[in-house]
């Protein structure tokens, strides 16, 4: 069975490599690449990678339509993606939401790898650079790592974050300090920074390529129109058996 693909956001960087991505797969077509919501009409899936200001709308007229969509656009809040929720709920018939703040699956293992050691260390930090041209932050690949790490403390309760009210000492995310860097030369990096007595514990990860998005992507693709209600996070398509926090 042949996956027809619309692409919102189509002109951008994420979206001609998935436009390519498509149209070289055997098992996905090309329904359109375009950037008015209404065109989504008639696709098996969308694929969202637009801007934070354009996202909603788009998001939104999917869920209507009743077409399943991947959403690859940052600045989706836990806030925002409730919102997304509860409009989910209303609508009879209402088709999968998969959230991606990142579709490299070497992200998505080092924000496993962070879920799994929080509960070990009270103090954390988190430091995400990417280019300059990037428009939000902190990115939503550094909010789901700081929010899953959030999630898999428990009972421990949240980290220690002295200072915080100092705007230098970054955003709380989950009570996790989120320092962003946006720098010409970088791609995008992130670090996350775990400290214990006498030792600190690094897990980092740099894209290097756009290439690395391409596993991704296609998994979303495949798997979205299977899906039900809405889901956060390329690691819910891994079963990779992370806390449940932004799961539907």
């Amino acid at each position: 069975m042949t996956i027809r693909v619309a692409v919102a956001g189509a002109t951008g960087k994420m979206g001609k490599l998935a436009v390519r991505l498509i149209e070289e797969a055997p098992d996905l077509e090309l329904h359109a690449a375009l950037d008015s919501r209404s065109a989504l009409d008639g696709a098996d899936v969308a694929l969202d990678v637009t801007h934070p200001a354009a996202s909603g709308d788009i998001v939104r007229h999917a869920v209507e339509a009743r077409i399943p969509v991947v959403v690859g656009t940052s600045g989706w809040s836990a806030d925002r993606i409730t919102g997304i929720r509860r409009l989910h709920g209303e609508v009879d018939g209402a088709q999968a939401v998969v959230f991606v703040p990142n579709f490299s699956v070497g992200s998505v293992l080092g924000t496993a790898f962070a879920a799994l050691a929080a509960r070990f260390f009270d103090s954390v930090e988190i430091v995400e650079a990417h280019h300059a041209g990037k428009v939000d932050s902190p990115s939503g690949t550094a909010v789901r790592t700081a929010e899953l790490m959030a999630a898999a403390r428990g009972l421990e309760g949240p980290v220690s974050a002295p200072h915080a009210d100092q705007r230098a000492r970054g955003q709380l995310v989950g009570g996790i300090p989120v320092h962003s860097l946006r720098l010409s030369g970088v791609l995008a990096e992130q670090r996350v920074v775990l400290g214990g007595d006498g030792e600190t514990l690094t897990i980092s990860h740099a894209t290097l390529s756009p290439s690395s998005y391409e596993a991704g992507i296609l998994l979303a693709l495949r798997r979205a129109p299977e899906l039900e209600g809405v889901t956060v996070g390329l690691e819910t398509l891994l079963d990779l058996g992370l806390p449940s926090a932004g799961e539907a």
